[in-house]
């Protein structure tokens, strides 16, 4: 993937493989020492998001891990699969 700059992400829709939307992203987690990406942070989460079993903050925004982000453009594209 190419490097974005962290603010061209911020608000962008994050939505499955097969075009199910999540939410959007308010947040990116990334370890400090390497600088390596963890989880995207998900607000205004659909009902199909808060019907999954995805990890959620006690704010109810969910975690998604970054390695199951597929593709980013107008979307953020996600793998369903590689949520768990």
């Amino acid at each position: 993937m190419e490097k974005r700059p962290y603010r061209s992400l911020l608000g962008k829709m994050v939505v499955t493989k097969e075009g199910k939307r999540l939410g959007f992203i308010k947040d990116i987690t990334f370890e400090t020492k390497t600088g390596e990406l963890i989880n995207i942070i998900l607000k205004d989460l659909t009902s199909y998001a808060l019907s999954i079993a995805i990890e959620k903050t006690k704010e109810k925004e969910a975690l998604i891990p970054y390695h199951s982000v597929i593709a980013i453009g107008d979307f953020v594209v996600i793998s369903e699969e590689d949520l768990f």
